[in-house]
């Protein structure tokens, strides 16, 4: 019989669709942005904060989040409309993920850049 953390891994799993869009980097990086802010950000702040998005790609996980109840989206009727995107609670204790992959990324990036120098200084024909 699976055990709990081996169903996990099944592909019929209804978490691993979930775990997708968690793995999205677009969407890891819109939880975490918003997840620093006490505030709702409109669209264009969160493409400012984070660099190297296109618009389809930070609507696309802004879609999805909002999809998987991760993030609210309200609009306000004004001219032109305003939107505004805030974490759920749901996303809020998903923020929380994101930030120890950032925390632990931020405190190993050297051992990772390192490890990858000398990945690729080996000879090719060398084997791990």
């Amino acid at each position: 019989m699976d055990t709990d953390s081996e169903i996990v891994y099944s592909k019929d799993c209804p978490s691993r669709t979930v775990v997708g869009v968690l793995a999205n980097k677009w969407a890891l990086y819109v939880l975490g942005v918003l997840g620093t802010k006490d505030r709702p950000l409109r669209f264009t702040e969160l493409r400012r904060h984070v660099e190297g998005v296109t618009q389809k790609s930070l609507t696309q996980a802004l879609r999805n989040l909002e999809r998987d109840g991760l993030v609210s989206r309200t609009v306000f009727p004004t001219i032109p409309p305003r939107v505004e995107y805030a974490l759920t609670d749901l996303g809020r204790e998903a923020g929380a993920l994101t930030t120890a992959i950032a925390d632990w990324s931020k405190a190993n990036a050297d051992r990772v850049h390192t490890a990858r120098a000398a990945y690729d200084a080996r000879p090719a024909d060398q084997p791990g």
